[in-house]
Formats: structure tokens, C-alpha cells, sequence
């Protein structure tokens, strides 16, 4: 019996993968799962028709992370020296954030700057698109992102809101090629279902084209990504050095404790190792990770209620924790040491049953900061 409700916890797991930052400790997952099928969500079929307006990506506002701004996405670790290069560095990183939009009864968000899903927005902007400010200049669109409700809703309907939240995303970047690029390189980096909008963008913008050129690497972690859609790709490939180029990292974490649990579907699952950035990496002890970062301000779970802002501050990054985790690539899943009785503990039980999908980049932090500066750096020096 154990064994089944360890599977069927993986099967859940999965089901929530796509869903970013959020923090559920316990059986909160479970909870989460009961509301979600049973409770929450919108009552009435998606319709487009019934959305905001589309943003319109040459507003300023229409952006969460801009390097013209000071932002929370500057914000850098205590004590490592990084200085600020936010509209000097010679990258740019356009970064999709995950899913914050977790109330509500619309299929889609409103745009509403004074609300919970702003907040969790700039949650993101500080705590995962802040690794990438030490390389490159920081673009984040705000997009009418999907419901969390849509993962729990037939293929159909949870395709038409996420095809429809993607329409924005490829939009923004449109434009920030056009408009603020300039020619440069850029780094692709996303978390959830973020990444689910990136892969779109890797197989349908930058495949093929110019742009996978000029394209560093794609950082889209989180969530599933399957081997599969890089069979048919043409010059973007798997990352398996920590300087390969024009290629895609992924993983998605969980405790080493259930390493041993099925997971269906996960084996077709890309896995880099974030300590060693090999494909399908082993065990790479703790002397070679090089610090996650505690994250900064409270990321908003409630599921019911109305969407406002409650005032959400964000305090300075601390210091990075060194050789804290050891990580391997099994069968398409990260698994890392358990983070019981750590400061990521409560925050990495998110969905239980070993699911860490919300510290996929906290617990990362300095290995992604460094090894985006040494990828940008391998970039500019094959450039000339």
C-alpha cells in the first residue's frame, strides 16, 4: 500500500508540475489537488472574448523586469561582489515567469498591477530571474498568464489557456528582438510554465534561425520537458558541458529520498545536472554546489478569496549557503539531498511526496549565476 500511495503521489506530483513557486508544505498538495478538481477555478467555459486586452509590449508597465528600472530582479546575494550591470552588459536574459495567478474566477489574468499575482510576479523577478542579473541585462514580460485551475481541466481546455497565455509571451518577445536587443546575445530562461511558453518559443522563433545563434543557451527549468521535441530540432541541441552553446538545460527537482518511486512519464524527461551541467548527470557530491540563496519575500498560496495586494515586502538577498546538496540525474528527475531541517525545508515540501519544484531555483541560485557568466563569457570569446 505504501508503494501505490508513493506512486499515485508521483502521479499528482506531475500533474502540478507546471504550476511555478508555488509553496505547499505537508499534504498540502493534496489539499491543493481536492480544491482545485472539486471546489475552485472558474465556473464558465474559457473564452477568449471575455480577456483583458492584449498588453502592449512598447508600455513600460507591461514589463515586470526592465533594465532601464531598478527592480527586485537586481537584487544580488550578500557578500559575493557582483556589481550592478543592469543596462551595460553585452547579454540580454528575456525571462518567462511561472504561474502566480492562483485566485480568481477568470481563466486568465487581468493585468491588475495592484494585486496577490503581481506580488507573486516580482516574487519571481526576485528569487529566479535574479540569478541571470550577473551576466545580463534582465527583460521579464507581465503576461495574461493561465489560471493555476487550468492544469486540472480536460487537454482541450487546459491547451486553449495556455495556448492563449503563450500568444502574449511570444508577443513580448517579438518585440524585445525588435526593440531592445539590438543584435545582441541573449540567454532564454523560464521556470514552469514559463517553461512550457519557451520550449514554444525555442521550436517556433529560434530553431532554424538566426536568433538559435545568437541564443547562449536556454535555461528552462521546471515543469516536464521532454527529449523528444529536440529530435526534430535543427541547431538547437541538449547542453552537456558547463560551455556548450546554443542548447537547452533542464531539470526538475525532487528529494533523493523517493528516488526509488515510479513516476510515470518522467523518464522521457531532459534532466541536466545544475552541479556538474551534464545531461542525465550523476551523483555529483556537495563540494561542487556552489550555494543556494534563501528566497526573499512571502510567495501567496491561497486558492480562494479575491486577488489584491496585501503588501508583500522583499528583503535583501542573504548570503549563499555552500555545499548544502549533492544532486544526480535519474530517469529524467533531479533528486537532490533532502532538505529536511533546512531553511528550505518548509518552503521545498511544496507539493509533498519529495516534489521540490519550488526550489528548482533557489536551491541553485550561485551554480546558475555562475554558470550563465561562464557560458556568456565561452560566447563572447568564440564571438572574437
Amino acid at each position: 500500500m505504501k508503494i501505490i500511495i508513493r506512486i499515485l503521489i508521483g502521479v499528482l506530483a506531475l500533474a502540478l508540475a507546471a504550476i511555478g513557486g508555488l509553496y505547499l508544505t505537508g499534504n498540502g498538495m493534496l489539499l491543493t489537488i481536492f480544491w482545485a478538481t472539486t471546489m475552485g477555478g472558474p465556473s464558465l467555459p474559457f473564452d477568449e472574448t471575455e480577456a483583458v486586452e492584449p498588453p502592449g509590449y512598447s508600455d513600460p508597465d507591461n514589463w515586470a523586469a526592465l533594465p532601464s528600472r531598478v527592480g527586485v530582479e537586481d537584487m544580488i546575494p550578500k557578500g559575493i561582489g557582483d556589481e550592478d550591470i543592469q543596462g551595460s552588459a553585452p547579454v540580454d536574459v528575456f525571462f518567462v515567469h511561472p504561474t502566480g495567478f492562483l485566485r480568481g474566477k477568470s481563466w486568465t489574468y487581468s493585468m491588475d498591477k495592484n494585486s496577490a499575482t503581481e506580488e507573486n510576479t516580482q516574487w519571481m523577478m526576485a528569487n529566479q530571474a535574479s540569478p541571470f542579473n550577473g551576466c545580463c541585462n534582465v527583460y521579464a514580460p507581465r503576461y495574461r498568464q493561465a489560471n493555476i485551475f487550468s492544469y486540472f481541466q480536460e487537454d482541450e481546455v487546459r491547451d486553449q489557456v495556455l495556448g492563449f497565455a503563450y500568444q502574449d509571451v511570444r508577443r513580448a518577445f517579438e518585440y524585445f528582438i525588435a526593440n531592445f536587443s539590438e543584435g545582441k546575445p541573449f540567454i532564454l530562461a523560464s521556470h514552469s510554465q514559463g517553461t512550457h511558453h519557451s520550449s514554444r518559443l525555442l521550436q517556433e522563433l529560434i530553431d532554424g534561425t538566426e536568433l538559435s545563434q545568437r541564443m547562449v543557451a536556454a535555461y528552462i527549468i521546471g515543469g516536464t520537458i521532454q527529449r523528444k521535441i529536440f529530435d526534430d530540432m535543427k541547431t538547437v541541441t541538449l547542453c552537456d558541458s558547463p560551455t556548450d552553446l546554443h542548447c537547452a538545460i533542464h531539470w526538475d527537482t525532487w528529494s533523493e529520498d523517493v528516488i526509488d518511486t515510479e513516476m510515470p512519464g518522467v523518464a522521457e524527461n531532459v534532466c541536466t545536472n545544475p552541479l556538474s551541467w551534464r545531461l542525465n548527470g550523476g551523483l555529483t557530491e556537495k563540494s561542487s554546489h556552489l550555494g543556494a540563496v534563501v528566497a526573499s519575500g512571502v510567495f501567496q498560496v491561497e486558492l480562494s478569496g479575491s486577488d489584491v495586494a496585501t503588501g508583500v515586502a522583499f528583503d535583501p538577498l542573504g548570503s549563499p549557503i555552500k555545499n548544502m546538496l549533492r544532486a544526480q540525474c535519474k530517469d529524467g528527475a533531479l533528486y537532490i539531498s533532502d532538505q529536511t531541517g533546512t531553511p528550505f525545508g518548509e518552503q521545498g515540501g511544496s507539493f509533498g511526496g519529495g516534489n521540490y519544484h519550488g526550489l528548482d531555483y533557489p536551491v541553485f541560485h550561485m551554480d546558475i549565476r555562475e554558470n550563465a557568466k561562464e557560458r556568456v563569457q565561452e560566447y563572447l570569446n568564440r564571438s572574437g
